[in-house]
């Protein structure tokens, strides 16, 4: 790494560290204005925007909620509520007025941070909000011109980077969203450890074509102050136009979920022999399964390295892998526990697992969140020896990586017989007339469960039928009791907003009788 890796007790240090050090390298790029700013006018502006809103009652411990799109109003206003030590709970744009009720409703925030109306009308929803709530949150529209004062009026600066200083909730696939608490160094931990996966330096082109607001911006953030490179902003993801700008910017490495990586690739698909952006060295991202077909399709037909990580809400960063690692290792595991993390496999009696063996993934350390803002939820949530049981199965390989096999909650009970879900996904992904898949488990009187695979059918090729997907299953070796006893087709799977994590409950729900 070129530029070594800074380090620093708080996001606000962080930043200032780095625009002493490259004050007019450029940090941040809007991609749809083309507009630039480098590490010393984030710092000005962040300054002058904490100063704007301390003048309207924010200070240290503050709870704020922001809704904002991914762009430079959203990275302003976390660096400024940061340099006035608020606690802040960003939330995705994406979210109507019946989510953000339910956040505003658990976190009882002091100030309500909005955009101007755009597509929606988010100043209306916010006053709709404010009138229905059980308190009143005072709402601030960040349009035009930014509240701006004086960086003379500031408190200090924080000193100290272990106070729970944001709260992400988290997206609710499977239970109620719960509140995770994060201080300035659980973050910043996943953005240095994402810095040293990546192989990221001062010279790379990053992207955030994610919800800023997701947890995964702020790790982001830490990750381009630490390494020195810059990053394009995109507000909305719409593959051909990000493409197109990632091109005019050099972009060396874009990522977000495997929807990103399956667009890229389609994308791709529709001008071979062309390179969709030269300079693309590294696809990267995390947040949903990845089959191992979706590697070498995208590595042979790309043309890039592919790294997928494995963390969650409570735990920005829990393993990685890194360009260079082995093609198989990449393919089938989630890479390696990152520093600052412990992880352990344990079995259902709470025993330790051995090597090879799936068990409830376990994590502890400096780089996990400080409990739930319901603190009745952290004795469930930690195990006798302080590790957060994180609800996934995986395994710890003898290489050490790991590899998740699926989620506590989605293990299949067939005539007493526990089938994988992720097992059978990544299989039947890799049939050509698949574009996606989520296999679950339905009531069943004579089984217990039955097996039922939800089939969104691959781009230009007919449905796939069920006889079909039966053959395929048996060709590939997959023991009878596990092949699926129900094949739906779908036009699209439900998907969540932050990272497009398909939405299970609602696919139990729909085909269940």
């Amino acid at each position: 790494m070129k530029d070594p890796l800074l380090s620093a007790p708080t996001l606000w240090e962080l930043l200032k560290q780095r625009a002493t050090l490259t004050p007019k390298a450029p940090m941040l790029i809007d991609g749809s204005r083309h507009q630039r700013l480098s590490f010393a006018q984030a710092v000005d502006i962040a300054e002058r925007l904490a100063a704007g809103f301390h003048d309207r009652g924010i200070g240290p411990g503050t709870l704020v909620t922001w809704q904002l799109p991914t762009g430079l109003p959203a990275v302003m206003t976390a660096l400024a509520l940061a340099r006035l030590s608020a606690v802040q709970n960003p939330v995705i744009s994406l979210y109507g007025e019946r989510e953000l009720r339910a956040v505003m409703e658990r976190s009882r925030s002091t100030f309500l941070i909005v955009p101007g109306a755009a597509e929606r009308d988010f100043p209306a929803m916010a006053a709709h909000l404010q009138e229905s709530l059980s308190h009143r949150p005072e709402v601030i529209v960040m349009a035009g011109d930014l509240p701006q004062g004086k960086p003379s009026t500031l408190p200090p600066a924080p000193g100290e980077g272990q106070s729970v200083r944001w709260v992400y909730y988290t997206s609710g696939t499977t239970s109620e969203p719960k509140g995770a608490c994060h201080s300035d160094q659980t973050l910043m931990i996943g953005g240095y450890n994402l810095a040293r996966a990546m192989r990221v330096d001062s010279t790379d082109v990053g992207t955030v074509a994610f919800p800023y607001a997701h947890i995964g911006g702020a790790m982001y953030t830490a990750m381009l102050l630490a390494s020195g490179m810059s990053a394009v902003l995109l507000d909305r993801f719409k593959v051909a136009e990000a493409a197109a700008i990632f091109r005019q910017f050099g972009v060396t490495t874009t990522g977000g979920s495997t929807a990103h990586y399956e667009a890229f690739l389609a994308e791709q698909r529709r001008q071979p022999g062309e390179p969709l952006i030269p300079s693309l060295r590294l696809l990267c991202g995390g947040g949903a399964p990845k089959p191992p077909e979706l590697y070498y399709q995208v590595t042979t037909e790309l043309g890039c390295a592919l790294t997928h990580n494995y963390g969650m809400t409570e735990v920005p960063l829990i393993c990685a892998g890194s360009p260079g690692h082995g093609d198989e290792q990449l393919a089938c595991s989630e890479g390696l526990p990152v520093e600052d993390v412990e992880l352990r496999i344990v079995r259902r009696d709470g025993s330790l697992a051995d090597v090879g063996e799936s068990g409830e993934v376990r994590v502890r350390g400096r780089g996990v969140f400080k409990g739930y803002t319901d603190k009745a939820l952290d004795a469930e949530a930690f195990d006798a020896d302080g590790f957060f049981c994180t609800g996934d199965l995986g395994l710890l390989r003898a290489d050490g990586r790991v590899t998740l096999t699926g989620r506590l909650k989605d293990v299949i009970i067939r005539k007493g017989e526990n089938i994988s879900a992720r097992e059978l996904e990544d299989l039947l992904y890799s049939h050509p007339k698949v574009g996606a898949v989520a296999v679950i488990g339905l009531p069943d009187t004579e089984r217990g469960e039955r097996v039922c695979a939800v089939v969104e059918a691959a781009e230009g090729q007919p449905p796939l039928e069920f006889e079909e997907m039966v053959t395929y299953f048996r060709a590939s070796g997959v023991m009878v009791q596990k092949i699926p006893e129900q094949l739906e087709l779908v036009e699209r799977l439900p998907r969540n907003e932050t990272l497009n994590k398909v939405l299970k409950h609602v696919l139990r729900e729909r085909f269940a009788s």
